[in-house]
This record gives structure tokens, sequence and C-alpha cells, in this order.
């Protein structure tokens, strides 16, 4: 089993938000020599606050992209936005864009409810092959809405607008960490402040770290309890953005004050963000009494996204289970991982521990090899005993940056997305099969000579190799294999044959049993001593080394014992008994012999034979 989910760029997608969130969360992060850009530019022709000729936007406007020549382009992403529920379509230098997720915001005020969004979508392709143009957005519809709905105009609060975000890596830059937030939040009289924490952060150096923000609707001419603070620090970049009048419809990168119900804003926030921090508190403000008219009055605000730019450089270890290897009936497991520093500005240390558990318990521990460089990766492999305790199926889990108590030594710039798991599946060893026994007549020392693949055969119908062993513990263990399982000869008496057949994904095992008896001698009815080589001996096939304890009396005609044999002595027609003719042959004729085989299967035999030359 596989699990592959290695990820192998050096820009993570860490978190999205679901499509349609309405709260500023994070949307995407990005580790390395990263800055952004910002590109825009408002629908209106005026300032709507001011003027009221007015109501419909513009159907066009264009902005300029001049990055450097050592820049690349990593990511790039078009918002537009405006009054009503939403255009979900316009058109960029020609090419007709699909917003890929649209949010919502409502301004419910005495007469209705005022509806207004924002729209974004990836143009990352489209922006690396135009490069430094200039970009004209148009098709931004909002008719329906002012048309539906005169309080948009008349409560002055009709806009359109547009901009694009450019991530791109340079090798002039330090190592930073963009972290890109998004959503659609409001503020306005009825909600006169708004908190936004955002998270994920790592701040190993402030110096020129800056915080980004993309707001619509605000009017420079609405200063009223106005602020934007960081970490409760109001923060300001004047003349362009005063500290009580922070969305006025300005552009920070093209320091103009012409965008118009617009605002692209950038601050440098290094005296409002500690070292070691890993979230920052943001608080928007609107809404005082006007001391001229005495009235209250408020701007409304909407927030699209935030974005900051820090300097990091730290490891970031994640880990994948590729592939895992198991046995049948074996708790052992073989695993191969993969651990990355992907998503990274600094190397991840050699010697960066990983915890492997199953169903929750540490079952073993391994530890990065080397040094693991910005972007790349370490394979390894570990094999785990399982505990028989916690069943077949075993949910592993695998931590790197873990002592093997949850505790990491490792300082990330993610400590949450250092794990993975998947679930190992045990092969159960099959039950063993009984087969038919098979005895075979002793040739000698009670032992005989066995086909297995014959006896496996005349019960199974086997297609795939057989192997064969003399014991279980050999079956599973692959070793002692029965080498020449067509000529096999026991070593015990009975002897267990144990067949492993594959079938996968585990294999069959099969038993039967092969002994060896004693079957009844042949005693042939002559023989010739003539030492021809060929019947010299009373050879009784089937005795020696079977019956091993017999013995074998010969007489002759006469009825005297001549001859008296055992299992190391055999008859040659030589006599061995009586007062005269020791070693001496005997005549020919016929004798009587008496064999008792000292078995208790079988009686004593009598009978004749005849000896010749």
């Amino acid at each position: 089993m596989e699990f592959k989910k290695a990820v192998q760029t050096l820009i993570i997608l860490v978190f999205t938000t679901a499509l349609y969130a309405q709260d500023i969360e994070l949307f995407q992060q990005f580790n390395g020599r990263y800055d952004y850009t910002a590109i825009g530019n408002t629908l209106n022709p005026f300032e709507n606050n001011l003027n009221n000729s007015f109501c419909f936007p513009l159907e066009s406007s264009s902005a300029d992209l001049n990055l450097a020549s050592t820049a690349n382009i990593t990511a790039a992403y078009l918002y537009w936005a405006g009054s009503g529920s939403g255009d979900t379509t316009v058109t960029l230098n020609g090419l007709e864009v699909e917003a890929d997720a649209t949010y919502t915001v409502d301004y419910i005020e005495t007469l209705e409810t005022l509806t207004y969004f924002s729209c974004y979508a990836d143009i990352t392709s489209f922006i690396i092959s135009e490069g430094n143009t200039t970009y004209q957005l148009s098709d931004l519809d909002i008719t329906e809405a002012l048309t539906n709905s005169t309080r948009y105009c008349s409560n002055r609060t009709n806009f359109a607008g547009w901009s694009i975000y450019i991530v791109y890596e340079d090798p002039s830059l330090p190592l930073n960490q963009v972290n890109l937030y998004q959503g659609l939040e409001i503020i306005n009289r009825n909600n006169q402040e708004k908190i936004i924490e955002i998270d994920n952060l790592n701040v190993i150096d402030n110096e020129g770290a800056k915080i980004g923000f993309l707001a619509w609707e605000g009017d420079n001419s609405l200063n009223y309890g106005e602020s934007l603070t960081i970490n409760d620090n109001v923060i300001s970049n004047p003349p362009l953005n005063a500290s009580d009048n922070a969305f006025n419809g300005t552009n920070t990168f093209t320091n103009s004050t012409t965008y118009y119900n617009c605002d692209l804003d950038v601050y440098d926030i290094q005296d409002n963000i500690n070292i070691g921090d890993t979230s920052a508190t943001i608080k928007l403000t609107t809404g005082d009494i006007d001391e001229i008219t005495g009235e209250f009055r408020a701007d409304l605000i909407i927030i699209n996204n935030i974005i900051t730019v820090l300097n990091s450089q730290l490891p970031d270890a994640t880990i994948t289970l590729e592939n895992y290897e198991v046995d049948c009936g074996d708790r052992t497991v073989v695993v191969d991982y993969t651990v990355f520093n992907t998503n990274s500005t600094e190397f991840l240390p050699a010697n960066t521990p990983i915890a492997f558990y199953a169903e929750g318990t540490l079952v073993a521990q391994a530890l990065t090899q080397n040094d693991i460089a910005i972007g790349a990766s370490e394979i390894g492999t570990i094999t785990l005993i399982l505990p028989d305790g916690i069943g077949d199926t075993i949910l592993l889990i695998l931590v790197v940056d873990d002592d093997g108590t949850g505790t990491g030594t490792v300082a990330e710039i993610i400590e949450i997305n250092n794990r993975d798991e998947g679930i190992i599946e045990l092969l159960v060893l099959p039950p063993v099969q009984q087969l038919p026994n098979t005895i075979a007549c002793n040739e000698g020392f009670n032992s005989a000579t066995f086909n297995l693949i014959d006896i496996l055969l005349a019960s199974q119908n086997i297609l795939s190799d057989a192997l064969f062993y003399e014991s279980i513990e050999d079956l599973q263990a692959n070793e002692n294999e029965i080498t020449n399982p067509e000529n096999y000869t026991n070593n015990n008496n009975p002897q267990r044959i144990f067949v492993k057949v594959e079938n996968a994904p585990c294999y069959d095992i099969y038993e039967f049993e092969v002994s060896v008896e004693n079957c009844p001698p042949y005693i042939p009815e002559g023989f010739s001593p003539n030492n021809d080589g060929t019947n010299d001996s009373f050879n009784i096939q089937g005795l020696y080394d079977i019956f091993e304890n017999h013995d074998l009396k010969i007489y002759n005609r006469y009825g005297t014992l001549i001859f008296e044999g055992d299992n190391d002595t055999k008859w040659y027609g030589l006599v061995n008994r009586g007062l005269n003719n020791h070693g001496n042959i005997v005549p020919v004729g016929t004798y009587f012999y008496i064999l008792n085989p000292n078995d208790v299967q079988y009686e004593i035999m009598m009978g004749w034979v005849y000896v010749n030359y």
C-alpha cells in the first residue's frame, strides 16, 4: 500500500479558507526569498462621498506592472469588488476571468440592507506569460445592483475597483515569510470596531517587517474616529495615510491619492511586532462626532485582505508515509517514509527525532540522518514490531520533530503539520490445511524416499510452485527449505511436512505426515556363493538395516545348526556354528532357515533355500 503525498515545490498552500468564507484568515503562505507587490485601480471617477455627479462606475481602468528583471513571479491573484451581490466574471487584457470565490458583506441601515462583494481568481500563469505591461480591467458590471437599489448612490456607497497581488522570488531578498490572509469584513456606524487576529507568524527578525491591506469604500473626507492599530500601536504612513485616516483612497505603491474608494496600503511594522511573535492583533475603528455639525459620522470600510512580510529563518519539517510491507503471520512492518523541509527558510538539522505510534502507542523512534536543505527531503526506512494487543488493523502515525513524548526539539515555521498517518493491515497467518498422510516401506534405519510434490498433487490441484519445510517456524521464516522435494528422505519417523503455496496477498499452508513402516521381507529360494558378484549371499531383501534386531539360523538337512546371523552378519554359504567345518563353504544342497524378525508385527518365518555353485 502506498501513501503518496509528498510536496516537491518550495511554495506550499498551507491553509485555504472555504469558498465564500467571510472572516479574514490565512489563505496562502510562502517561505523563502519572497516579497510581493500590488497594482490596481478604481472604477469610480471621483470619491463618491465628495461628488454626487455620478452613480455608475467607469467601464474600465488600467495599471502598470514594473517588476525588476531579477524577480520571478510565483503567484498572482486578481481581486475585484463593488456594490451589490457580485459580478463573478470580468475581463483582464482581453482574458475572461471567472471568480474562484466570492465574498459578501451587508451594511444594515435604517431604510435598506446594502450588500457588497469581492471576488478573487488565481491568474498566476496569465501574469507570468504577460509580464511587465499595462493591465486593463473591464466588464465589472454592477449596473443591476445600482439600478435595483437607489440607496447605493444616494447613500454614496456606490463603488467598484480592482487589484492584482503578485508574489515573487528574488535571490537578492532576505529569507522571508509572506502570509496572505483574505476574506471580507466590514466596519461602519453600526459596527464601529473590528478586531482581526492573524496567526501562523514566525518573527525571527523584525527588521524590514511590513503589513499590507486591500480595502474598499474608504473615503478621504470621512476621518471620524478612524484608526488602524497593530498590537495596540497605531500605524500610519504620512502624508499618504494619516494616523486618523488610514482608509482614504490611496495606493502606497504609486503614492496615488486618486484610488477613489479603494485602498492599497503598506506599512512598516518593525516597531510594532516583536521577535518570537506568532500572531498579531489588528484593530480597525470608525465613527465619531462631527465637531462642526454635532452629528455622528462614520466611514464605511470593507477589509478584503491582509498581507505580511517578515524575516523568517526556520525549517519546516513534514513527513509522509510512503509505503509499508508486511509478511503473513508476522507483526513486523517495514515502513518507508520521507521527511521534507519544503516550506522552509532554513535547513532542518540532522538528528531531528521521529516518533512512530501504533494506535496511540509509541512503537519506534528514529532520527534524520543529514541536514536537510531548504526544499529538500530525506528518505528513510524503519522496521516496526507491533504489539500483539493492538489488533491486526492499525492506525500508524508518523510524527517528525517528536522525541517520543509529543515534544519537539526544533523551532519550525509551522508546528502543527509534522505528522502523517495511514491504516496498516497485517496479514493474518492462514489456517493450516491438513492433507492425507503417506506411509512408505522402510528402506533402512527407519527412513524412506518420498516424492513430496507427487504427494501434494495427489490431493491438491496446485498450479503455482510449492515450497516444503520440516517445521512451521522454518516456513514462516523462509528458512531451511527442503531443496530436493522429489527425492526426500525423512529424518524422523514420523516426519511432519509443511507446504507454502503463494496465494496473494498471503499464502496457503498445507501439512501432512510421512512415515515409515517395516514391510514384509522378500526371501529368495536360492543363491550361489561362488564369488562371481551375483547372488553371492542369502540376500533377504527388506531385512537388513530394517529389521535391525532380527536373527537368522540355517540348518542342514540333518537338522544341524550350521549358521547363525544378525543385522551385521549375512550368510555367504559359510559355516559358523557346530564343532566341524568352521569357515568352510557348504556343499550344494537344500538348507532350512528360521528367520525371527523380532518385530511384534511379524511372526517367525521358516523355509528352504537351495545353495548351488
